[in-house]
């Protein structure tokens, strides 16, 4: 059994130790406090239609996304009502979680060591998804490229929003802090 207190995950050693200062290196920063870290990984599901017809499927999705992050999903619910698609306010329409720290780190090398390459036709993920300000975004298609998440339990198959956000002032320094981090981009 690993010690809570003692143990640091491996990706965060690996920025500490090798990322940092190449980060340094390439970029010229005069000061460590300049160096482009993670900050946090917001996970979410949107349940959409199928939440709208059937309340319980919300928390299907806020339980598989507990079960992938390792930490609790909140809700998500409606903030208008929208008579077309059915929407009352306050209804339950999906759920999200914001990874930060160590369990950020965990989730992130889970991410581009396992589930990435599990998804089927993998090419690399896009690298244009940046938002101008060092913040990348992402979907999967599939929440079951997730190790965590039993395949013959499964009876919806959602979409994952995957949002980094980095402290990096261009998106030019946070591609290049999540390529540090091996981060499959195809561009």
């Amino acid at each position: 059994m690993l010690d809570a207190a003692t143990y640091t995950p491996r990706l965060k050693t690996h920025f500490r130790e090798t990322i940092r200062p190449a980060m340094k290196e390439e970029f010229g920063y005069k000061n460590d406090m300049q160096i482009p870290r993670l900050e946090k990984i917001v996970l979410n599901i949107g349940a959409g239609a199928e939440a709208v017809r059937d309340s319980k499927k919300a928390k299907t999705a806020a339980d598989d996304l507990t079960t992938i992050a390792g930490q609790k999903a909140v809700i998500t619910k409606a903030k208008k009502s929208i008579a077309g698609f059915r929407v009352r306010e306050g209804m339950p329409l999906g759920a999200k979680v914001t990874l930060r720290g160590d369990r950020m780190y965990e989730f992130f090398d889970r991410l581009v060591t396992v589930a990435l390459p599990r998804v089927r036709d993998f090419r690399g993920v896009s690298g244009k998804s940046f938002d101008g300000r060092g913040n990348y975004a992402m979907g999967i298609k599939e929440h079951i490229v997730f190790p965590e998440i039993e395949f013959d339990k499964v009876d919806e198959v959602w979409g994952i929003d995957v949002i980094i956000c980095t402290t990096a002032a261009t998106d030019a320094e946070a591609k290049a802090l999540l390529k540090h981090f091996n981060m499959p981009f195809n561009s």
